[in-house]
């Protein structure tokens, strides 16, 4: 049974518009799933209530604010003890630069989406900020070189 049975085809719909176009105004998103404005907005609180909706933002443009490169970092920690990995977690929450940050099962204990203006900028965060992190024993950095796709559409 997968996750999202209990929403009809209209919900989704709904969320693949909102997903598309989170400004959309009420009006248009009813016409668009063919149902009155207060029956969708109705629905997108229910959505939103229910946590199929995290919010809404505004995608900016890296380029133009200074944060052009992203580069991706593999960590790997001295140690995997709870207490260690909780420190971790704590300590990349404050820094603005990492954009993302996941447990991973494999080679290694994380791996960090970071952005900045350049690799001299990089290269001031990995020895002031990353290598400083709780628990790190080993980094490996990857430059991205060209961004061939980012999305944050889901499959519906």
């Amino acid at each position: 049974m997968n996750e999202h049975s209990e929403l009809d085809r209209i919900d989704l719909r709904i969320l693949s518009c909102l997903q598309a176009d989170g400004r959309i105004a009420n009006l248009k998103l009813a016409e668009t799933v063919g149902l009155s404005p207060t029956a969708v907005l109705a629905r997108v609180a229910k959505l939103s209530k229910e946590g199929y909706i995290l919010g809404y933002e505004a995608r900016l443009n890296p380029l133009k604010l200074g944060a052009g490169m992203m580069v991706f970092v593999e960590v790997l920690l001295d140690r995997t003890t709870p207490n260690v990995f909780e420190a971790f977690k704590a300590a990349v929450q404050v820094h603005n630069e990492i954009m993302e940050c996941h447990m991973v099962a494999g080679g290694f204990d994380y791996l960090l989406k970071t952005r900045m203006a350049d690799m001299a900028a990089y290269r001031h965060f990995a020895g002031t900020v990353l290598w400083q992190l709780p628990g790190v024993r080993e980094t490996r950095t990857y430059a991205v070189m060209e961004e061939v796709k980012n999305t944050t559409h889901l499959k519906l």
